[in-house]
């Protein structure tokens, strides 16, 4: 892991990753044991893939620039300002879901206060959204970014290509993260793709490309940085591949067979969130007590969460088509 000191990082910057990182871990074991329970219909898992999430959203400037995320993306949107209860909220499909009212399925995150644009259920589409912005930026002379993400799966669609051509020779302030964890739901890389690194695809496009250790949450906010920096300055878009793991199967409705036991247990070895806190304390950055601290912290959190989600109301029917077709104004 890279020393976070040497990348421009604080201590109390390493802390709020790591809260972060935490944060989102139990919000999705919450909802894991939910669906187990019979009480969420489904859910699509981050665990294994936050230090890379929280290492680009660190990267960014919040108040500015704009996320088109995929549907793994939660301790991403959680750093951007999507809160615990509307996490919650989404995964019960309840009125007050901030994303779609209760009628998408979870991980289909947005929040217009918070830069985080609607996302489409068609697999890459969040591409072409984030070129578009950024076309915006460009056009209006604006110092923004726009950032998305995908997986190693996703660059196998049209959308990804059509999207970083057209990024590349309009030189975008655009990043592209593949956060690769190695398997397009039972799909892995070497049947799903011919170069051994997709950053070098990078090249093709007229892009900036980086390789990153997606377990090492300062490796990728150095590259997203960096990326960032050139975006603005007018020298166009970085293709950026986050070598990630994922631990859990694709989603709930996923046994993960084509994974052997061996390879389950081997990339626990590699959770991110044990590595970070590994580092804290070599680092001599917190201690036990501060950890146990956040642990009962964030115990509460998504306690208090999930029990005010739970009781929330459901939207109602004659909301169903609501925002999906254009209102007469009967006014």
């Amino acid at each position: 892991m890279k020393n976070h000191e040497e990348v421009g990082l604080t201590d109390d910057d390493v802390k709020e990753m790591y809260r972060t990182m935490l944060l989102s871990r139990k919000l999705d074991e919450r909802m894991w044991l939910l669906n187990r329970a019979g009480k969420l219909p489904f859910v699509i898992s981050c665990q294994g893939q936050e230090a890379t999430q929280v290492g680009a959203g660190f990267a960014l400037d919040r108040e500015e620039d704009v996320l088109s995320p995929y549907y793994r993306d939660l301790a991403l949107v959680t750093h951007f300002g999507m809160t615990p209860l509307e996490t919650m909220l989404s995964a019960f499909a309840k009125e007050g879901d901030i994303q779609s009212g209760g009628r998408q399925m979870p991980g289909h995150f947005s929040k217009k206060t918070n830069n985080i644009l609607s996302q489409g259920s068609a697999v890459t589409t969040q591409v072409l959204h984030a070129v578009g912005a950024a076309y915006k930026f460009k056009l209006d002379g604006e110092k923004r970014v726009a950032l998305t993400t995908l997986g190693e799966g996703s660059t196998s669609q049209g959308d990804f290509h059509e999207g970083l051509n057209f990024a590349g020779v309009h030189k975008l302030p655009v990043i592209c993260l593949i956060e690769n964890n190695k398997y397009a739901i039972s799909v892995p890389t070497h049947l799903q793709y011919a170069v051994e690194k997709l950053s070098a695809r990078a090249h093709g496009y007229g892009m900036h490309g980086d390789h990153v250790d997606g377990n090492d949450p300062f490796a990728v906010y150095e590259a997203v940085k960096a990326a960032r920096e050139r975006a603005v300055n007018g020298e166009g878009a970085s293709l950026i591949e986050a070598m990630s793991t994922r631990l859990t199967a694709h989603s709930s409705d996923d046994d993960d067979a084509y994974r052997t036991l061996e390879e389950r247990e081997k990339n626990k070895e590699e959770d991110c969130l044990v590595l970070m806190k590994d580092y804290m304390v070599e680092k001599d950055i917190a201690d036990d007590s501060w950890f146990l601290d956040v642990e009962e912290e964030f115990k509460v959190i998504v306690k208090d969460a999930t029990k005010d989600a739970e009781n929330a109301p459901y939207p109602k029917a004659e909301d169903a088509l609501k925002n999906v077709y254009e209102e007469a104004n009967n006014g």
